[in-house]
Order: C-alpha cells, then sequence, then structure tokens
C-alpha cells in the first residue's frame, strides 16, 4: 500500500519503518523545545499525509520517550484522518519532574497507519442484555 508523504519544512525528515516487522513508523520533532513537567506542548512534524480513505494514522507514544523520561502522548492514540491533509502535530505531555529538551530531528512519536470502518449509526430505545449490563470502571475485577 502506497501512502503518500508531504515535507512541509526544509528540516522535516521523511518517515520509515525501523524494521521489518514494525508495525509503525516514527515521526520526527522539526523544533527545539523544551517541555516542563506536566507541561503539554504541540511540536512540529512538518510533514503531511495523503491516507487512503478507509484508513487513518493513529499517533501513539514511543516507548523509550515513556518509561526513560515520562514523555507521552497526551491524546494517545491521536487520530490523523483521511481527509485531512495539514501539518501533523504530535501533543506531548511530560509527566516527570524534570524539564525534558527535544532536539531537532529527535523522534518523538510512533504513527501506524489502521483500517477504520464507518457504521450506520441507527438510534434505538432498547438494547440487547448482557451478563455485564450497564456495569462500568472496574465491574470485571481487579487481576493480580
Amino acid at each position: 500500500m502506497e501512502l503518500k508523504v508531504k515535507q512541509l519544512d526544509k528540516d522535516s525528515i521523511l518517515p520509515k519503518y525501523q524494521s521489518d516487522g514494525a508495525s509503525g513508523f516514527d515521526l520526527h520533532s522539526i523544533e527545539d523545545i523544551e517541555i516542563a513537567p506536566s507541561e503539554v506542548v504541540a511540536v512540529k512534524t512538518g510533514l503531511a499525509f495523503e491516507i487512503q480513505k478507509g484508513f487513518e494514522i493513529q499517533v501513539r507514544p514511543r516507548s523509550g520517550l515513556a518509561i526513560k523520561n515520562g514523555i507521552s502522548v497526551l491524546n494517545t492514540p491521536g487520530t490523523i484522518d483521511s481527509d485531512y491533509r495539514g501539518e501533523v502535530m504530535v501533543i506531548l505531555v511530560n509527566f516527570s519532574k524534570n524539564t525534558f529538551c527535544i532536539k531537532k530531528g529527535d523522534r518523538i512519536a510512533q504513527a501506524v497507519l489502521s483500517q477504520v470502518f464507518q457504521a450506520n449509526l441507527v438510534p434505538s430505545n432498547s438494547l440487547n442484555e448482557t451478563n455485564r449490563g450497564s456495569s462500568g470502571f472496574g465491574s470485571t475485577g481487579v487481576s493480580h
């Protein structure tokens, strides 16, 4: 499958898969930026995509940034719709107690191309019953 990538900035880096089995490709920052503890920032990638109808790009955290530095994608997964043609920006949050510095060219998130389905939404006054019913958060127990 082909995914068209447009470089919007001279400092943007074309994404690539890092291994044959990788499900995501890395997104890079085109700017130097500091993220203070508890701060949220939108980081520019300098890239736009032409995504085929029926697909989306999910922007996800990089596990190394999360475990080593407390940096994550706030709205994970971030969704890039197939009809969006603007610059992809990554919303990062610093969960650590230290300021984190991103340098131009750093890998800041991973992007996964995923198939999506649009349902025919039908109004209804009743739903089929299940064993769980309307029991919500924590209702299926805690595993240890």
